[in-house]
């Protein structure tokens, strides 16, 4: 069961716990207003408005039409009406209010909007598969097709809510699973001559790698530092609301700790350490990195994405050195804030040597 506000400005109907109407911002009637019901049953959802009354009378009358549907008394119909799923859509965004709200309007916009056409009734499992199987032959990675599906699935969860579908026929799908795990690494020259291209072209994007390939920090992380984070005295960076949402630590080399002290200078204890030229958080390293990567020819002639040098790789980089240089896999997974060792197993093949001398240390052990 649920009770939607009808905006007395714009028609749209919204939740009861907000305030004021998500599309034109009306506030929500303090006294009598309009409302819908929607009562979903045995695979049937009823409506009903009821307007000039309050919400407790409205729970009222929602108590009483559940038990006249249950025991068969009602005298409305049930109904699930015909909308399309561009106009759902526009409702879906107006309603909803989230922190991903712009990446599902481009998922929606690129991919799901081939969907337009139909009404919500017409959709079927068979158009999901569709969509998320070329989402991936095209070369767009796993998590993609599979966050597109979700919000065609939550979408579509909506619309039952709402009254407009009495079941989700996506409700089951699944996205077809791949090693989506990046595997290359840098070898130190090509690492130090992507440094030194980098310096020519942009000297925050050069900080910035200089600082991922030393401490293993993505660029997201690096992107929200401020100088409060950093501990000169210790040599630690604070690492905070990361993408696993633990925080962590990162240890300053040398290197680290000059290039941050030659950048601090008289900078506020709250002030962004790589702000953009505005001063806002960047939202995505420059494209002075993919310049700077094509004109070293390291992607050249290279096909599979996960081979390909982005800046994620100077964290893969950072892990793959440690792990060739005989540091122990938890201590990467500490240092990476991987939440289990799974994660952090795709480097072991790299260990292959460091084993091979444990095991050789056992050779003067026995007699012959």
């Amino acid at each position: 069961m649920a009770i939607f506000v009808v905006c007395p400005v714009c028609r749209m109907e919204y939740s009861v716990k907000k305030n004021a109407c998500p599309k034109c911002g009306a506030k929500k009637p303090t006294s009598n207003g309009s409302y819908r019901i929607s009562i979903g049953y045995k695979g049937s959802r009823f409506r009903e408005t009821v307007s000039g009354v309050s919400y407790q009378t409205v729970k009222t009358i929602e108590a009483k039409l559940k038990v006249d549907i249950v025991s068969g008394t009602y005298l409305g119909t049930s109904s699930t009406p015909d909308i399309l799923f561009s106009e759902f859509m526009k409702e879906y965004f107006a309603f909803e209010n989230k922190s991903s709200l712009n990446r599902e309007k481009i998922l929606y916009k690129y991919y799901l909007s081939v969907l337009d056409n139909k009404t919500l009734q017409e959709i079927t499992m068979l158009d999901a598969e569709k969509i998320v199987n070329g989402m991936i032959k095209k070369g767009l990675a796993v998590r993609t097709a599979q966050y597109a599906a979700a919000v065609l699935r939550h979408a579509l969860n909506k619309a039952i809510e709402r009254g407009y579908l009495q079941v989700n026929p996506v409700s089951k799908i699944k996205v077809p699973r791949k090693d989506n795990r990046r595997i290359r690494f840098l070898t130190k020259d090509e690492a130090n001559k992507l440094l030194n291209e980098l310096k020519k072209r942009s000297q925050r994007v050069y900080e910035m790698a200089f600082l991922s390939l030393n401490t293993g920090m993505r660029f997201g992380e690096i992107a929200n530092l401020t100088w409060q984070d950093i501990d000169f005295d210790n040599g630690i960076i604070y690492i905070k609301d990361p993408k696993n949402r633990t925080g962590r630590v990162a240890y300053m080399t040398e290197g680290v700790k000059e290039l941050l002290l030659n950048k601090k200078k008289n900078s506020d204890a709250n002030s962004l350490i790589f702000p953009t030229n505005s001063n806002d958080k960047m939202p995505a390293v420059t494209s002075s990195f993919k310049h700077a990567v094509d004109k070293l020819g390291l992607n050249k002639s290279i096909t599979d994405p996960r081979n390909k040098v982005v800046f994620h790789t100077l964290r893969h980089t950072f892990a793959s050195w440690l792990v060739q240089a005989g540091t122990p896999l938890y201590t990467v997974k500490e240092l990476l804030g991987h939440k289990s060792i799974a994660m952090t197993e795709r480097y072991s093949h790299l260990a292959e040597n460091t084993m091979r001398e444990a095991v050789k240390k056992l050779e003067n052990k026995f007699e012959k």
